[in-house]
């Protein structure tokens, strides 16, 4: 026995649920406008009434007996009432154009279904004229698709010229430190290498799909194992995959192991990452940054400095980073809770911020705000210092502006700068040096 499946009965039912739906919404959306609008009538006769009302009479029933309660309420406060009240209702109404536009929806979705099911039907006609004619070609749709393919590597290699043409120009940036031209090379080296690789491999793959699709009187040739091509294609891109390996390393290498005359040289800021904020420590007039203790971090202190090292006494709070032009600067790199990122990317530098350890990152920028801003033609462009390490709910926040400025500028701006000693800790300072226990230490946490 067979059974047939009515597979058209279910479009049918489809199609009228669809269509219930349609001209549900439209109801529903017109009962809802008179909704709001009968709240809307209520209010305005409202006011009138609420002046003839001064007082509402409660009664209560409790184990001890009958208990009658009166309060007084005015006009005023029962109108204001009144007004809160409708406008909760009004706000748990949802616009009619809401629904209106899920119909819209809809009529277009369906609109495209019955473009393409129209376009489904004239191609079945169309193969069914064929075979009656006898000149059907159980193959041509191979040709339609191959044809497809070229049309699409067409698109391919214009929109791969488009997006490096006009679109490369808009995300690069030129590094504005002198170790980011190396990186910037690196990079640079390695886009040429693998957007060559992309586009060799699309002509072939596309090219060879329409060159060798499947057509009458034409029998594939079975390949089954060739040790040269295989060879060919594994060491090629080893080679290829080891000398950018290679080229980063050494690249690496050159910018982090910095002799030591010139880590000694440079200007040392030291900069630690929390949840959620940054904070810059620049040394004074010594040149050096004092030493931190986390257990001496307190509700005065919490940066934790140990300020029984005189070369903390002058260390320098900065608002912002602030760096001078053509001078080496040297990072130092903490974190007071958990993992953050320190990036910045015009600077070419990302290093990560880890409890427990201090990393380093030297660089020399080469290039000041105010020609950036002149160069791009925004006179509004900041660098920014970021926290590339997602490190909970407020990470977006944790940001720094960086200024790159003259020295004479950078000397000037130092200047105006408020110390991490401050009074109050210079009180509590003295009088622990007089044998009172005055600093309390706290965890981090």
């Amino acid at each position: 026995m067979k059974f047939t499946k009515y597979n058209k009965f279910k479009t049918i039912i489809g199609c009228l649920l669809l269509l219930n739906l349609m001209v549900a919404l439209p109801v529903s959306a017109s009962v809802q406008d008179s909704v709001v609008s009968n709240v809307q009538v209520d209010e305005a006769a409202t006011p009138g009434d609420e002046a003839q009302v001064d007082s509402v009479t409660v009664a209560t029933d409790d184990a001890s007996g009958d208990t009658t309660t009166s309060a007084v309420v005015s006009p005023d406060e029962q109108a204001t009432t009144n007004a809160t009240t409708s406008s909760v209702e009004a706000d748990k109404q949802i616009d009619s154009q809401v629904y209106k536009d899920i119909t819209y929806y809809l009529m277009y979705f369906l609109l495209i279904c019955i473009i393409v099911a129209v376009i489904g039907k004239i191609q079945h006609i169309y193969t069914l004229s064929r075979r009656i004619s006898g000149k059907y070609n159980p193959l041509a749709n191979n040709n339609l698709q191959a044809a497809l393919l070229l049309v699409f590597l067409i698109l391919f290699l214009v929109g791969t010229y488009y997006s490096y043409a006009v679109w490369g120009v808009w995300s690069w940036r030129a590094a504005v430190t002198e170790h980011g031209k190396d990186i910037d090379q690196m990079f640079i080296i390695t886009l040429i290498i693998t957007t060559f690789v992309m586009i060799v491999v699309h002509i072939l793959l596309l090219v060879f799909a329409y060159l060798y699709r499947m057509r009458l009187n034409r029998k594939a040739y079975f390949y089954p194992h060739n040790d040269s091509i295989e060879r060919l294609w594994t060491i090629v891109p080893a080679i290829v995959l080891t000398v950018l390996v290679l080229f980063g390393f050494f690249t690496w290498r050159k910018i982090t192991n910095v002799p030591q005359e010139l880590q000694d040289s440079a200007l040392q800021v030291e900069v630690m990452g929390e949840q959620f904020m940054w904070t810059v420590r620049y040394p004074g007039a010594d040149g050096a940054i004092g030493k931190r203790n986390y257990k001496l971090t307190s509700p005065t202190n919490p940066y934790g400095i140990d300020f029984t090292d005189k070369n903390a006494w002058d260390d320098i709070q900065g608002a912002d980073i602030v760096l001078p032009v053509n001078q080496p600067v040297r990072f130092h790199i903490i974190s007071k809770d958990i993992i953050h990122s320190f990036y910045m990317p015009d600077f070419r530098v990302q290093i990560n911020a880890v409890p427990g350890m201090t990393n380093y990152f030297q660089f020399t920028p080469t290039t000041t705000t105010r020609d950036m801003r002149d160069k791009l033609n925004d006179q509004s462009y900041d660098f920014v210092m970021l926290c590339a390490k997602i490190c909970g709910s407020s990470h977006f926040n944790m940001q720094k502006k960086v200024v790159v400025v003259t020295e004479a500028e950078y000397k000037e701006w130092l200047a105006k700068q408020p110390k991490f000693f401050t009074e109050s800790l210079q009180q509590e300072y003295a009088q622990a040096e007089k044998g009172e226990e005055v600093l309390k230490t706290a965890s981090l946490n």
